[in-house]
């Protein structure tokens, strides 16, 4: 079990219906279903993961989330909760993306890496070359990650929707946090974990 779905765990409610977009193989709804009774599905495109998520007892929907809405599958306000866990970066459109998780649930959970780490910033404005570390250790031409972003960035994409930040941890790559973290965390965290919602 990751820190990170430790983390995300004591923000979900006992009892809670819960979608975990990009689930892998299940293992963070299994955590929930024994710590938190929740109820739920996942929803995951690689066809192993799946298999190996059904095997762990989870109702598992293989989807690409690059295609279509979550409306196609489930109905407005399905969820207490819809989590996505270091995927924000992958896909396509994250800003619409974004938006079908506030349509089919009522909060989201949201986990991405930041690229306005200072290490990045040492790493572009020293060597001129594009940064990798223990968050993004991708090199440049076989990465996955297509639209990186900083917390800054993030929050602003938030205001601009109506979306509100109910809670954010800004943690390192162990998953831990400190002061300074916590006074800038744009400029020292590494990870981001967001609750959000829509405002009334």
């Amino acid at each position: 079990m990751t820190p990170e779905f430790k983390l995300i765990s004591d923000w979900i409610t006992p009892g809670s219906h819960v979608l975990d977009l990009g689930c892998g193989d299940g293992t963070l709804l299994t955590y929930l279903q024994s710590t938190r009774q929740v109820r739920g599905y996942g929803m995951e495109i690689d066809p192993q993961k799946n298999i190996k998520a059904v095997i762990n007892g989870i109702n598992v929907i293989q989807s690409n989330l690059n295609s279509g809405d979550l409306n196609e599958y489930f109905d407005p306000h399905s969820f207490d909760f819809v989590i996505m866990t270091q995927a924000l970066q992958v896909v396509s459109r994250p800003d619409l993306l974004l938006d079908h998780m506030l349509t089919v649930g009522k909060e989201s959970i949201i986990t991405f890496p930041n690229f306005g780490h200072w290490k990045m910033r040492a790493q572009l404005l020293f060597k001129g070359r594009m940064p990798e570390t223990d968050t993004l250790p991708y090199h440049w031409y076989d990465t996955p990650n297509i639209h990186l972003c900083t917390f800054n960035d993030f929050e602003r994409l938030c205001e601009e929707k109506g979306i509100e930040v109910m809670a954010r941890t800004v943690v390192n790559s162990q998953h831990q946090t400190n002061l300074g973290m916590r006074l800038w965390p744009n400029l020292l965290g590494e990870v981001a974990l967001y609750k959000v919602k829509k405002r009334n």
